[in-house]
């Protein structure tokens, strides 16, 4: 059995090597490594995917939720409201921009954003929400629209883990994530989905006004040469990053049905363990599996993560603490016991590997190795 990976960039390169060898040497060639033509081409590709009128790339998945927030023009001690179980970038460019974080609970089907609990947030300072689609499934959008709509707020949806998803509205209309907010941001860090060969990132929007902000902002803040008409910031996607990019975007679908099969696989493997409570699918939403992630119900969570690494089965607990205890973002206001959901999943979750590259034989020694264990 070949060596299992959380995440096997090697084999998935190897099965695209001559593509991806030619497109970065012709960049190379070209040495047009800054906003050349495959930035160029890749913008128009993506926003040929999603439906979307404008995509912006820039440096990573961070910086593209710190420029959206900068675009829409927040002051200092404006609210935005965000879910307590994510990763730290989420509620990081809040704290960067002298914006208060407010940390709500999440749903504990979905983990994503609990819409009954944004509610309760909202206050007059509150100016924008942003609903992290969690491990490669939406977050209950529609509700958060009427929500934003009603209160006059933005939304901006952190799409770092489930770029390719779709969203069915309660009318039947489809739309991918990361856009049916005001701005959509995503990351290309090499495990994701759709990840590059370094970092990088992108935001999404349908509003041209936007749009132009945010195509200044990524750039010093210039529309036109050296002319620096607000502050900005240097955040751009170089052009191998783009070529190789280009190179998988063609693929997504095909790479998120192959996650989703080789959940069904797990869930398969898994189906009789009582102990495990497998990821949940929402109806309204397609789960593009950038994680598959199971929580153990005995309490011994911790003990299987020391036994499959005896095993060498790789493994990953996103997240270990919650963000309203995380040293950096504390706040009085953050008060513990307003979080059980996410209390209980910081002691309950793994993630098990995947990848479009699982091959069936690993999937089942991953598996006996997680039920040797709690059964």
């Amino acid at each position: 059995m070949k060596k299992i990976q959380m995440v096997d960039l090697q084999t998935q390169y190897e099965a695209l090597r001559p593509e991806i060898d030619q497109n970065i040497q012709n960049v190379i060639q070209s040495a047009r490594f800054i906003n050349g033509p495959d930035v160029k081409s890749l913008q128009q590709e993506l926003a040929d995917y999603l439906d979307v009128k404008h995509v912006i790339t820039c440096g990573n998945g961070t910086d593209a939720l710190q420029i959206s927030l900068m675009a829409l023009g927040l002051k200092p001690g404006d609210e935005v409201i965000t879910a307590d179980f994510t990763f730290a970038a989420t509620v990081e460019v809040i704290g960067l921009l002298n914006l208060k974080p407010v940390l709500v609970d999440v749903h504990p089907d979905t983990f994503n954003i609990d819409v009954e609990q944004v509610k309760k947030a909202i206050t007059p300072k509150t100016k924008a929400i942003i609903p992290v689609h969690l491990f490669g499934q939406a977050a209950d959008i529609e509700p958060l629209l009427q929500i934003a709509e009603e209160h006059n707020l933005y939304i901006v949806e952190d799409n770092a883990q489930a770029i390719g998803s779709d969203y069915r509205f309660s009318d039947g209309r489809i739309a991918k994530t990361g856009t049916m907010g005001t701005i959509g941001t995503t990351s290309f860090f090499p495990s994701k989905n759709l990840g590059c060969y370094g970092d990088g990132g992108a935001i999404f929007t349908n509003d041209d006004h936007l749009a132009h902000r945010l195509r200044g902002i990524v750039n010093h803040g210039m529309y036109k040469r050296y002319y620096h008409d607000e502050i900005g910031v240097n955040s751009r996607l170089d052009s191998i990053q783009a070529a190789v990019l280009r190179t998988k975007l063609p693929l997504l679908d095909r790479y998120n049905d192959t996650r989703r099969q080789a959940a069904d696989v797990y869930d398969r493997l898994f189906g009789d363990c009582e102990q495990v409570a497998l990821p949940y699918r929402d109806p309204k939403s397609t789960h593009v599996f950038h994680q598959y992630t199971l929580r153990i119900k005995n309490g011994k969570r911790d003990a299987l993560a020391e036994h499959l690494k005896e095993k060498g089965i790789p493994f990953g607990i996103y997240y270990p603490v919650p963000l309203h205890l995380q040293k950096a973002y504390f706040q009085d206001s953050f008060v513990h016991e307003n979080y059980p959901v996410t209390n209980m999943l910081v002691e309950e979750v793994i993630s098990l590997p995947m990848h479009t590259e699982l091959e069936l034989e690993q999937q089942e020694y991953i598996a006996g190795g997680v039920r040797k264990f709690l059964l």
